[in-house]
Formats: structure tokens, C-alpha cells, sequence
């Protein structure tokens, strides 16, 4: 049979029962809609992960005092406290080959007060490298600059939130802010950059490190400190001699440190094996349904087979091959699934559009995703296709006729 001629009998066969045909197709529509929308609320997911982590700084390794452990967070690894970073640290770290910029810093939460209003947020304790290395931009007034961390000078700068909390619209520059009943000036204010999943410098107030250590939390060691490598193939290298002289710097065993670092890359690869986990999971329990819908398919042309019995024993006793009648009854099957796979594309792609306007999550459908839908469509069509049209072919074309 010419392919032209199996069209012609496709579509014929299937239009004669419009509603079975497409009650078999929806089943293949919600099978590929929901997995091209499972899928790409896991990519969106993923991609967000990414950008949050990357938000962070660039190519950032950070210490931290203490041991990492998981499920546990941060702890002592025996040596009475946590507390173990110091200034002299970032300062031995600075000299290492592919360092590009080092921001120690010292975090308190604190209560603020200004023009009768008052917050309860962050207080960061940093030095003049805090922007190049934590990727945070000014929008008015200006950073910390060296001359106020030497001189201890009590000058803050305000994340957009914490500066519209105080002082709603109106200009904060040049006007006073109490934090922990000490005054500061506001000298600048940041640009909004929204949440970086574990922190979110919007509602922080940056105040010079020596001024947070001697006046406002009254110690001298640091919560972190953050390295910025020069690039991202430097960083297991810098990560490796950090360690290194740290190790020498504070005299411990190499073995138990008493601080851990943390590679950006490190964080992002166990998220992004998470998210993908999850998306495999979420893409397999949509995928049920595809198989649910193939099996209907195969119902369908097995029940089609019976009912045109006759037709195929006239077929076969006027020529037609056994690799003719298989062919014209997988084509039909092939036809369903290619159908829902078109329409299931549709439906995934409308359903991720809407989760990601009405529940704000990221969605992100891709090129090879659609492929895939349209792979596993076809698979589907082929292998529940398959035994209905190879049954239809080994008919007796005698005992066929005959059939009532």
C-alpha cells in the first residue's frame, strides 16, 4: 500500500467512531500534558536554585567557623566554640594566588529605630570588598568606604527594605537611624536584588566591621568570611590552599578542622540533584497515566479489530499482505498517540504558563522536552499498537468471512 492510501484508511477508520477516538486520544493528552508540566516545573525549579545560588557572589567560596555537618548545621567539633574566625584570617587569605576579592563579615540581629519608626532585622558588619564579592549594587549614596572602617566611623547603609520600613518614601541619605541605642548616618542605600534562597540583603543594614565588632556586638571574631575566586576553574585549587593555611594559621589537625568551606559549586550540585530527584519522581507519576492511556489504545484496537473482521478477511482474499493489514492498523494506532502527543504539548505548555502566573512558581519548558513528549508518544503508539495489528494480520482470511 502506497503511504498516501494508509492515510486515506486512517483517517476514515478513525472518523468513523469520533467519540471513541477521541476519549482513547484524551488519555494520551493528559498523559503528555502532565508530564511536560511536572517536568517543567522541575526545570523552572532548578534554573531558579541556580540563579538564587549564583546571587550569592561570584565563583564564592565561604567559611565558616566551626564544622558543618548535616542535619546539624554548624557546630563546635569539640573545641568549646564555634566562634573561631578572625580579621587575621581574612587577611592570610587575601595573599593566596587566585583570590580575587576577601569580605569578612559579622552578622547580629538588632532592633532599629528612625523618625518614630522601628524593624527588627539584619545587621552586617562589613568591609569595603562586601559588594564585589556578595554581587550587590548601590543606588544611591555610597558603600562603606576604608576610611570609615578605620576610623570606626557610625555611618550605615541600608537594604531597600529595612530603608522603606523606616522611612517610607522619603530620602534616607544624610538622616540618623539608632540600632541597638547607638546612632548611626545613612550613607547609602542598595539596589533591590531580592532573595538569594538563604539570605536576603533587601532587609539588612551594612555598618563598617571595626564598628561592629568594638561597639555594637562587643566581639572580635567573624560569622563568615567570603572568598571571591578570580574564575570558576580556580576555585577547587584556591578552596584546597585556604584550607591549607588555616589549617597551619589556627594549628589543628587536618583532619577536624575547626572551620569548614563551603564551595558555590558544592551547594548548587547537591540542590540541582535534589530538584532533579524531584522532577524524575513528579515526571514518573505523570508518566502512569501515558501507560493508563496506552492501554486504552490497545482496548480500543483490539475491540476494532473484532468489530472489522469481515473487512479484513475481504482484504486478504483480494491481495492484501499480511504486513499491509499490520501496517494500516498500527498506522491507526500511531495516528492516536501522534494526535494527543500534538494536543498533550499544547496542554503541558498552557498548564506550566498558568502555574507559573497563578502560583508563582518558575517554569521552564524546553525544546528537548517536547521531542521527548513526542518520542514517548510514538513509543506508545508502536508498542500497544503492535499486538492488535499482528493479530489483525494473522486473521484466517476464510474464517474471517465468516465471521458474524
Amino acid at each position: 500500500m502506497k503511504v498516501q492510501d494508509i492515510l486515506q484508511e486512517t483517517y476514515a477508520a478513525l472518523s468513523a467512531n469520533k467519540a471513541r477516538s477521541g476519549l482513547t486520544i484524551l488519555g494520551i493528552v493528559i498523559g503528555i500534558g502532565s508530564v511536560i508540566a511536572m517536568v517543567s516545573i522541575g526545570q523552572g525549579a532548578s534554573g531558579q536554585i541556580q540563579s538564587s545560588i549564583e546571587g550569592l557572589g561570584s565563583n564564592l567560596l565561604t567559611v565558616l567557623p566551626g564544622v558543618v555537618q548535616p542535619g546539624r548545621g554548624i557546630v563546635s567539633s569539640g573545641r568549646g566554640s564555634a566562634q573561631t574566625l578572625t580579621n587575621d584570617d581574612a587577611e592570610v587569605l587575601k595573599q593566596i594566588a587566585g583570590v580575587a576579592y576577601v569580605s569578612p563579615e559579622l552578622q547580629r540581629r538588632f532592633q532599629i529605630v528612625a523618625s518614630g519608626n522601628n524593624t527588627n532585622s539584619t545587621i552586617i558588619g562589613a568591609t569595603a570588598e562586601y559588594p564585589q564579592v556578595r554581587n550587590v549594587s548601590v543606588e544611591q549614596g555610597s558603600f562603606i568606604a576604608e576610611n570609615q572602617l578605620r576610623s570606626m566611623g557610625r555611618v550605615a547603609v541600608l537594604g531597600p527594605t529595612v530603608a522603606k520600613d523606616l522611612f517610607a518614601d522619603s530620602d534616607p541619605i544624610g538622616k540618623t537611624i539608632r540600632i541597638n541605642k547607638v546612632t548611626f548616618k545613612v550613607v547609602g542605600v542598595l539596589q533591590a536584588k531580592g532573595s538569594a534562597g538563604f539570605f536576603n540583603p533587601d532587609d539588612a543594614v551594612f555598618v563598617p566591621l571595626a564598628t561592629m565588632q568594638k561597639i555594637l556586638a562587643g566581639a572580635d571574631f567573624l560569622s563568615t568570611i567570603a572568598i571571591s575566586v578570580e574564575t570558576k576553574e580556580l576555585m577547587p585549587q584556591v578552596q584546597e590552599e585556604a584550607t591549607a593555611v588555616l589549617v597551619a594559621k589556627h594549628r589543628v589537625d587536618p583532619q577536624s578542622p575547626d572551620f569548614s568551606i563551603v564551595s558555590q559549586a558544592d551547594i548548587l550540585g547537591a540542590l540541582t540533584q535534589v530538584t532533579d530527584t524531584f522532577t524524575i519522581f513528579l515526571a514518573a507519576i505523570a508518566g502512569i497515566s501515558l501507560i493508563v492511556g496506552g492501554i486504552g489504545i490497545m482496548n480500543m484496537m483490539l475491540t476494532t479489530v473484532t468489530e472489522r473482521t469481515r473487512e479484513i478477511g475481504l482484504r486478504k482474499a483480494i491481495g492484501a499482505k499480511k504486513k499491509d493489514i499490520s501496517m494500516q492498523f498500527l498506522s491507526e494506532a500511531v495516528m492516536l498517540t501522534f494526535l494527543g502527543g500534538v494536543a498533550g504539548v499544547a496542554l503541558g505548555w498552557i498548564l506550566s504558563i498558568l502555574v507559573s502566573s497563578f502560583a508563582g512558581i518558575a517554569t521552564s519548558v524546553s525544546f528537548s522536552t517536547i521531542l521527548l513528549a513526542f518520542g514517548v508518544s510514538a513509543a506508545i503508539g508502536i508498542i500497544f499498537g503492535y499486538y492488535p495489528a499482528r493479530r489483525a494480520a494473522s486473521l484466517n482470511p476464510i474464517e474471517a468471512l465468516r465471521y458474524e
